[in-house]
């Protein structure tokens, strides 16, 4: 029994000389310490922002309103911080331990000035932003995405070397001796290093812009974003396609927003009805309309009665409208066709339908007998060449 009740008495003893002890009073000083900054952290970053606003509402700069306005997240780690630089003070560490603790506390001020910067990065980028929105070209557009990435890029890097050298003396050291993981690495990330070429050769080719409506192999659709590794397509069912850069700088790309103009083209069958003059002033009075079309490009008009088909004349149309707009191009392309539906209802032409006429051979007298005429409908399908 005494086996049992000697190192329970012992290790009493020493819990009742810590409690009564000045260490135990640090402890809960410093707990105490944290606990205050981390109830009060909202309140006093509140407090500094109301403030900075005060006076940042003073100047006709917005920029530095919108800097306010991203400190909310560091300003609040800022009081966590100095409730434990101040518990630090309170504990008293032993030097070995002081060292390490003093480490921790110089990385996160760290972290949180490098927090700051990226979050002043977001805040600039915008302003960019929206100020390349107000000019035509787009090719500011695409700069400022890069260049916001690859700042924010730049900002991660840099802060964690400089924590890295609050821990490790020789960091250049450090560095050349992870030369052959850096090979490893390097060739692990090689994908990402091909999107990285990719961009900048974007950048430097334009062969699209934001709010183009390009076609590659693999998408089509209207350019949102050109980022730092991938390019954001939103296609015409609305879905947003991510494609990596790598990609669309290899791939053969159709932009259709450089259209100078935009085709339409297709065949129109005509009854076998229809007398050659009749067919003749049609074509021609269809002929003269486009030219007087204020939306058809003038120079380029095909309209010409083209072949004897299968079940009716067929009249070959070809011209271009003067917009490049997708809707435009509609209204233009509807307009054209009710004046070509009217041209045939002057001159009395009819659309031609496939048919088929049977003939049955007499019995008594051998000639051919005709028994009926037969309109077959033609399977849905769709019609060519109307885009582009």
């Amino acid at each position: 029994m005494d086996t049992f009740t000697e190192p329970m008495q012992s290790m009493l003893g020493k819990l009742n000389q810590f409690l009564h002890s000045d260490s135990m009073s640090r402890v809960l000083g410093a707990i105490l310490v944290i606990l205050l900054a981390l109830l009060f952290k909202r309140i006093f970053a509140r407090i500094t922002v109301f403030f900075l606003r005060k006076l940042t509402s003073k100047t006709s700069n917005v920029i530095d309103d919108h800097l306010v306005k991203a400190l909310g997240g560091p300003v609040e780690f800022v009081f966590v911080l100095i409730g434990l630089y101040a518990a630090s003070n309170i504990l008293a560490f032993p030097p070995s331990v002081d060292l390490i603790v003093g480490r921790i506390l110089r990385s996160l001020t760290l972290f949180t000035l490098f927090w700051f910067a990226y979050r002043a990065a977001e805040v600039f980028s915008v302003f960019f932003k929206r100020y390349t929105e107000s000019t035509e070209s787009k090719f500011d557009d695409m700069l400022v995405n890069f260049v916001s990435n690859a700042l924010r890029v730049v900002i991660i890097i840099l802060g964690a070397i400089t924590i890295a050298q609050v821990w490790f003396d020789e960091i250049a050291g450090i560095l050349t001796g992870l030369g052959l993981g850096g090979l490893a690495f390097a060739l692990a990330a090689q994908d990402t290093a091909k999107n990285l070429f990719g961009s900048i050769t974007i950048m430097l080719d334009r062969p699209f812009a934001i709010g183009d409506w390009i076609q590659t192999p693999h998408v089509e659709g209207t350019v949102e974003e050109i980022g730092f590794r991938s390019t954001r397509v939103r296609t015409f069912a609305q879905a947003l396609v991510t494609i990596p850069n790598s990609v669309m700088s290899n791939d053969p790309i159709t932009n259709w927003s450089k259209m100078g103009k935009r085709r339409i083209t297709y065949r129109l069958g005509i009854s076998y009805d229809t007398e050659p003059e009749q067919l003749q002033k049609c074509v021609e009075g269809i002929r003269q309309m486009l030219k007087n079309h204020p939306e058809i490009h003038p120079e380029t008009i095909f309209v010409y009665f083209e072949k004897f088909g299968e079940n009716a004349l067929e009249l070959f149309f070809y011209f271009f409208t003067k917009t490049t707009n997708w809707q435009k191009y509609l209204e233009v392309q509807q307009d054209v066709n009710f004046k070509v539906m009217q041209i045939l209802n002057d001159y009395g032409v009819s659309v031609a339908f496939p048919s088929r006429t049977v003939y049955l051979q007499g019995i008594d007298s051998g000639a051919p007998e005709t028994v009926h005429t037969e309109t077959i409908p033609e399977p849905e399908k769709t019609p060519k060449g109307n885009g582009q």
